[in-house]
């Protein structure tokens, strides 16, 4: 079997690659690519915690700020994002070590800009530092008042 180049058809490289691996036959594996891409897998997983995070605090900040608007949408939101949050963190454990306080001011922050935009919030009424502790993020029952 020829190998298929990165560049022409990843799907069919990975397989080729898997399927060496299995066989034992680590003289036809691209070593490299495979490292890059485990890399890769890592950096997406900790993309997507870190993008949940941010819509969950867009939500919380909606809800805390615009009682009025609040509606099985934004909680059903809520919860999603935290069942997401919590699936993540049970299937890859060392990415709590992403979850530092500067971090999460961090992902705050630009869910603040976000919540501004799209719920026409005024940003004098929110908090510069997240009110929110990172272990009422993670509570499933906990939302702000």
């Amino acid at each position: 079997m020829t190998p298929t180049s990165y560049e022409h058809d990843f799907h069919a490289r990975a397989l080729q690659n898997a399927r060496a691996l299995r066989e034992g036959r680590l003289s036809e594996i691209d070593a490299e690519h495979i490292a890059e891409e485990l890399e890769s897998m890592g950096a997406a997983e900790k993309r997507e915690l870190l993008n949940r995070l941010q819509v969950l605090m867009v939500h919380l900040l909606k809800h805390q700020f615009q009682p009025e608007r609040r509606g099985k949408r934004w909680l059903l939101t809520i919860r999603h994002q935290r069942t997401g949050v919590e699936r993540l963190l049970e299937q890859s454990p060392s990415l709590q070590h992403t979850l530092t306080d500067a971090r999460v001011q961090s992902v705050y922050e630009k869910g603040v800009k976000d919540a501004v935009l799209e719920a026409d919030l005024e940003a004098h009424r929110i908090p510069p530092d997240c009110p929110y502790a990172l272990d009422q993020l993670l509570d499933e029952d906990y939302l702000p008042n």
